[in-house]
């Protein structure tokens, strides 16, 4: 073979290996993980104790996937708990069995006992994460889901050199499923916690923290997607780089019309995906994290820190702090989330209903019942329309599937049995309020909105509502008394924010929109998870359609026993 012919066919497969290196073939469909429930001693603030975890990791391991992928993970329990674990923000079409809520579509994992969550990522690309669904389990239990998009679809914003996740955290000194048994038991709310965490970790500006500590490396001139959850269990979280802004390019993995903010609002539960661009003087940077709240209730109002770190940066250097609103700043969550508008292009559109088939009013109150035995002949409540939900023993969804009788009731009501100045000078009285397993039945394919209300019963607070199984539109939100002659018609419904979890400011109201396209028993409850022990919480039994393809899935043989 002549030399040149020789050097060309050598020179061609040095160019195919190449091509394949960086191009590898698509990875396979079908994504495998295994998760362990195992305690842990874990030490924080000069403090250790044993800790429900995922792998023997807090916060556990990230769930990385592609869109169009089938994930099987197969949990087994090994802790003195039973546990369920949430897939939040995955819709699940008509596989609610993998949802995960314990005692809604499933019952939960006893010890020493496993079960396969067998999904498929369908039309979702973007940052959702998971955690345990019973007790206060999620408090160390929760990660990171990552979904890329398609093979050959690119981000619609610049491509970032690196992604980091962000998972904000809360952590108490003392053992949490014996301080909530407690509280309940006094009927009174738990203590709050001690430190919020970034990655698990609280910073340096706390006590035995130097080695617990989040630093994230980077190099002056390049941009870097930080995707950000809140995994706390009960604090509205402001976010900051100092010296850096950042842009918002998605919430809750839908993407939003970008825009530049120097510190960001984030609910438990939801997600905020952001470009930050490494733009200033090579230093150490503090990121920081600490609570939004504006009314007088107690709150963890201490601050967690990690390091954005340049290369080459000796540790010596001090970081300096962000600028973050004031805890109380609720004129800047309201611009914030003004601000948020979903991208409606031509490849992601915003399909928002415009005419609306069911309409429903819920109000969110909290109240003082009668308790005999507990610390002041009191135990506090909450309530959607007056009805504090009440768990049911036998998993809601399967009731539901296999028709068992006296499980719950249809009968919700779509309106509060009594109108009121629900945003006026504070309540005392509970209004008779009820407790019980009721839930609201919805036709398939309708068109729903939900106007959520909060009320000063008690006191005025923002809620962070989360949606099982959907995706919704964010059509409205103001401060006062719902109006719907006033505030209907200033509805946006050309780009409204898409998420699965949001927040009804205090003393205010915020309006969805969603398709009820995913037949099942699907949870709508309040993510503080102080609020959803008392009650604030309800489900939609969305009905089967017509076709062969519109109806819930059977269930999967290993489904748990209650």
């Amino acid at each position: 073979m002549p030399r040149s012919n020789s050097l060309f066919s050598a020179l061609s497969i040095f160019l195919l290996g190449f091509l394949w290196f960086i191009s590898p073939p698509a990875e396979a469909a079908l994504k495998t993980y295994q998760f362990d429930i195992q305690v842990k001693n874990v030490s924080r603030l000069c403090h250790a104790k044993p800790i429900v975890t995922v792998n023997g990791r807090f916060p556990g391991p990230t769930v990385y996937v592609r869109e169009g992928d089938r994930v099987q993970i197969n949990v087994t329990n090994h802790a003195q708990y039973n546990v369920s674990i949430h897939w939040h923000g995955l819709k699940q079409y008509r596989n609610g069995w993998a949802d995960g809520p314990a005692y809604i579509t499933q019952c939960p994992i006893q010890t020493g006992s496993s079960y396969v969550y067998d999904f498929n990522v369908t039309g979702q690309r973007g940052t959702l994460w998971w955690h345990a669904h019973i007790l206060w389990l999620r408090a160390t239990v929760y990660g990171a889901i990552v979904i890329l998009p398609q093979q050959g679809t690119p981000f619609p914003f610049p491509k970032p050199e690196r992604e980091e996740v962000i998972l904000l955290g809360e952590w108490w000194h003392a053992d949490v499923e014996k301080l909530v048994n407690k509280a309940n038991q006094l009927g009174s709310p738990p203590n709050k916690s001690d430190a919020h965490t970034i990655n698990g970790k609280p910073g340096p500006l706390f006590p035995c923290s130097e080695k617990h500590t989040f630093v994230m490396e980077v190099e002056q001139g390049k941009t870097y997607l930080l995707r950000i959850i809140n995994s706390a269990l009960n604090d509205e979280l402001f976010f900051g780089i100092a010296g850096h802004s950042m842009t918002v390019v998605e919430v809750d993995a839908v993407y939003t019309k970008s825009f530049t903010t120097q510190a960001l609002l984030i609910a438990p539960g939801q997600t905020t995906n952001v470009l930050v661009h490494a733009n200033q003087i090579p230093g150490r940077y503090f990121m920081a994290a600490r609570p939004f709240m504006d009314v007088q209730l107690p709150v963890d109002n201490n601050t967690a820190t990690g390091i954005l770190e340049y290369k080459g940066i000796p540790n010596t250097v001090l970081p300096t702090l962000p600028h973050l609103p004031k805890s109380n700043d609720s004129a800047f969550a309201f611009r914030y989330n003004k601000r948020l508008r979903s991208l409606n292009s031509p490849q992601f559109p915003t399909n928002v209903p415009l005419q609306v088939d069911r309409n429903l009013f819920y109000t969110i109150g909290l109240a003082r019942n009668s308790c005999p035995a507990c610390l002041n002949g009191t135990r506090l409540m909450a309530s959607l329309n007056n009805i504090s939900f009440t768990m049911p023993e036998t998993a809601l969804l399967q009731a539901h599937y296999f028709n068992v009788k006296g499980v719950f009731k249809t009968d919700f009501p779509d309106q509060p049995p009594k109108p009121f100045n629900y945003t006026g000078a504070p309540l005392t009285a509970n209004l008779k309020t009820t407790i019980g397993t009721r839930l609201s039945k919805i036709a398939f394919n309708s068109t729903v909105e939900l106007v959520l209300q909060d009320t000063n019963l008690l006191s005025v607070e923002s809620h962070p509502f989360h949606l099982h199984g959907y995706n919704f539109f964010v059509v409205g939100t103001g401060i006062g008394n719902f109006d719907p002659g006033k505030d209907a018609p200033k509805y946006n419904l050309i780009d409204p924010p898409e998420r699965n979890t949001v927040g009804v400011p205090t003393g205010g109201w915020t309006a969805i929109r969603f398709r009820a396209d995913n037949p099942g028993v699907w949870f709508l409850h309040c993510h503080l998870e102080i609020h959803t022990g008392w009650g604030l919480k309800t489900a939609f039994v969305v009905e089967d359609g017509p076709g062969a393809d519109q109806g819930i899935l059977p269930p999967p043989k290993d489904l748990p026993k209650c």
